[in-house]
Order: structure tokens, then C-alpha cells, then sequence
């Protein structure tokens, strides 16, 4: 150990008349850690957060979306074969994207109907492994209606277990689903309605898709919205979902004009740019903790600087250099910024892998809901811990802590043996 080193160790230690400076460097201590523990614990639940919500995003809606901008597809198996021959997908699928509204007694709600062919829907997207009641595959089947005798056999549509919720909606229930762009008769434009059995309900856990989703099959929707053999458009799955731009490009350079493709971030680009810009700025604001933990390690070091001017004095006239008086509040500096960042983590880590039962143990005591369902997107409370952002405050803390000590440090360096001494 260096000479350094040990004294900076030894003006750690409180002495009976310096018990301030010690209690101050106690809080100093504390302040790193707290500003350490506040940020990881932050940016892993903003990491969750953006985690879960894209995990969800990607469940329910494909990868890319290639569309037509005149129009309904007419050729779209043609074009499906080209595009599975595109390097990076991995599956296609066609769709039908339509506004109605589905009403059962004097319940009321629109929705998005979505048509969708089931056996290669399930290759891109997660749609059927959040079905809670029911099966995806059911949209298939038409079964006789519940009244015996009163209709043909209902074709099935699936809807998410908010808007079941809404209305009331059990899997064997019937729901009309109403179409504003009706027939067009002498008395102007009729809606059209039909009738449809509950075949299944889903969960997402994302608040928006559960209460505006409702599923039938392609050929049910083409049917009851008049469309022929045309489909919206078609959903594409890519084998990396964070290179989906140039295959974008690709498709939009490849096949042109009327088609072109746009990828799940751009279709959801105001989510993903709020959440990384939130992350961003939390940061900013909480390093200011640490910041502030860095101003008492600057105090602390100005306190002990006054208090030892006479053993800064001896050992300038034993030898040592400036350099190494320097070095040694420097050293001491960093052993409060260290400790503090140290137990930082420590704490930091022990909440953030343990957030979902903290969180529900204080709303279990204090009766109170922290996290509201029906006000956020996800349905539970995220945390993911990256690696590479605690070495980022880890790495920011220390160096903090390190250029707080640069400025004492080095008036302790300047410091004259005779001017020290003279009234010693």
C-alpha cells in the first residue's frame, strides 16, 4: 500500500474532535448511494417499461406492413410470394383493417375488426398464445346459434377480454357487429349488421388493444364488408426485429408504386421516442443527485484540508511533493465517491429484481393503487436491469466523485510548510 493511500485511509477515521467531518462525510456517502440507487432503479423500470411494451406491440401487430395505397389488394397471393422471397422474412400473412361497432342490448362500443386467415396469422404474430378463453382456430368454425331454430349457424369472431368486460361478453355469447359503410338503398345508406358467436377472448395486458380489438375470419370479413377477393393488406415477420428499415427500403425500392411497407416502429414511433426521451431526461435529472453528493465529498475534503494543514505541513517537510499531497485527498475522495457508488448498486439492484413484490407489498399496506391499468398502457409493473446501464452510473458516479476532489485536493497541493506552521 502506498503511503498515500494509507493516510488517505487514516483521515477517514474520526477522530474525537473531528466528529463532524465525519458525520459529513457519512452523508456524503449516502448521497452517492442514494443517487446511484435512484437511477438504477429508474432507467431498469423505463428499460421495462419500453421492454414490455414492445414485447407487446410485436405480439399483436407483424413486423412490417406492406399496404396499397389506392386501395384494396386484389393480387396479394402473387405478392405474398415475393415477398417471403426477400431476405430477412420469415412468414407472410394477408388482413382485413376495418372501423365497426359491436352492441349487445343497450351496450355499445366501436372497434377495430381485423380479419385475418388463421393458420398463418399465428406465424407472425403472438395473437394466439394470448387467448385466455376460447380458441384462435374457432374463427373457423360457424356453430348454431344459441336460440334453436332462430339463425343459420354464426361465424365466430375473438375479442379482448376489455372489451368483453364492456359488454358483457362471455365465450358463447352472440354480439351484433354493425358497419356504418352499409347498403346503399332509396332511403339513403343502411348500416349493416350481423350477428356473431364470442369464439374466444384474449389478453394482450395492453389496455388500448384489449378494449379496441375484435377478430374474424378473412373470409367472414370479406364477406360481411363486401370486399370480394381483396384483402387491406399483408403483415410480414422478419428474423431481427430491430433491422426491419432496410428491409422497408427493400420492399419500397423492390416492388414501388402502389405498394409500399412500413415497419412496427414507424407505426408506433410517438411511444418508443417518448419512452427513450423520458429515459434520457430521467437520467439528466437524477445524475443531479449524485451531483449534489458531490458537492458535500468537495466539502468534506475542504474541512479535513483546514483540519490537517499542520500534517500536510510535516509531510511537505519530510519530503513528500505536491503531487503526493494531491494524490492523497484524491484517494480519499474517491473512497466516499467508491463506497457511496458501492452500496449504490447494492441497493439499487436488491429493488429493481424485487420491484413487483415491493410494489405490491406497500399496496397491499397502504391500500392504495400505484399502478393503474386503466390509466398506463401495460397492466403490471416492469423492471428490467441492463448490464451496460449500471456500469454507466457506476462509471458516472465515480468519475463525479473524482473531479469533486480535483480542486481541493489541489489546494491542499499549493499549501506552504512555513505559512503552515507559523502559528503552530
Amino acid at each position: 500500500m502506498s503511503y498515500e493511500l494509507f493516510v488517505g485511509l487514516r483521515y477517514l477515521k474520526a477522530k474525537r474532535k473531528s466528529t463532524f467531518i465525519s458525520i459529513i462525510t457519512i452523508i456524503s456517502t449516502a448521497g452517492v448511494a442514494l443517487g446511484v440507487m435512484a437511477l438504477i432503479i429508474v432507467l431498469a423500470v423505463m428499460t421495462g417499461f419500453e421492454e414490455d411494451l414492445t414485447e407487446k406491440i410485436l405480439g399483436t401487430n407483424a413486423h412490417i406492413v406492406v399496404l396499397k395505397s389506392n386501395g384494396e389488394m386484389a393480387d396479394y397471393n402473387d405478392l405474398m410470394v415475393k415477398l417471403k422471397g426477400l431476405g430477412g422474412v420469415i412468414a407472410a400473412t394477408p388482413f382485413i383493417y376495418n372501423q365497426v361497432m359491436l352492441s349487445t342490448g343497450k351496450n355499445v362500443s366501436g372497434v377495430v375488426l381485423r380479419g385475418i386467415e388463421t393458420k398463418t396469422d399465428t406465424q407472425v404474430t403472438n395473437l394466439f398464445k394470448s387467448m385466455i378463453a376460447g380458441k384462435l382456430s374457432d374463427l373457423d368454425k360457424a356453430k348454431p346459434s344459441p336460440v334453436a331454430g332462430s339463425e343459420p349457424p354464426l361465424p365466430g369472431v375473438v375479442i379482448g377480454k376489455e372489451l368483453a368486460g364492456h359488454l358483457n361478453l362471455l365465450v358463447g355469447d352472440t354480439v351484433n357487429v354493425i358497419s356504418p359503410l352499409g347498403n346503399i338503398t332509396p332511403m339513403g345508406m343502411i348500416p349493416k349488421m350481423k350477428r356473431y358467436r364470442v369464439a374466444g377472448i384474449f389478453n394482450t395486458g395492453m389496455f388500448e388493444y384489449d378494449s379496441t380489438l375484435a377478430y374474424v375470419s378473412l373470409g367472414e370479413a370479406q364477406s360481411f364488408l363486401g370486399m370480394g377477393d381483396t384483402v387491406t393488406g399483408i403483415q410480414l415477420k422478419v428474423a431481427d426485429v430491430y433491422k426491419t428499415g432496410g428491409i422497408v427500403r427493400k420492399i419500397n425500392s423492390n416492388i414501388g408504386f402502389p405498394y409500399y411497407a412500413r415497419d412496427w416502429m414507424q407505426m408506433n414511433k410517438n411511444i418508443l421516442f417518448a419512452l427513450k426521451t423520458e429515459k434520457m431526461v430521467m437520467f439528466i435529472i437524477l445524475t443531479l443527485i449524485v451531483l449534489v453528493a458531490a458537492f458535500g465529498i468537495a466539502s468534506t475534503l475542504f474541512m479535513v484540508v483546514m483540519e490537517k494543514t499542520k500534517d500536510i505541513a510535516i509531510l511537505k517537510s519530510m519530503g513528500a511533493t505536491g503531487r503526493s499531497i494531491m494524490r492523497i485527498f484524491v484517494l480519499e475522495g474517491l473512497i466516499i465517491g467508491f463506497t457511496g457508488t458501492l452500496f449504490g448498486v447494492m441497493g439499487g439492484l436488491l429493488v429493481a429484481l424485487n420491484l413487483e413484490p415491493i410494489v405490491g407489498f406497500i399496496q397491499r399496506v397502504t391500500g392504495f393503487e400505484l399502478f393503474s391499468k386503466d390509466v398506463y398502457y401495460l397492466d403490471h409493473f416492469p423492471s428490467m436491469v441492463v448490464p451496460g446501464d449500471v456500469l454507466l452510473i457506476s462509471v458516472t458516479a465515480v468519475i463525479i466523485s473524482f473531479l469533486a476532489t480535483l480542486y481541493p485536493s489541489w489546494q491542499a497541493s499549493r499549501m506552504a510548510p512555513a505559512e503552515a506552521l507559523r502559528y503552530e
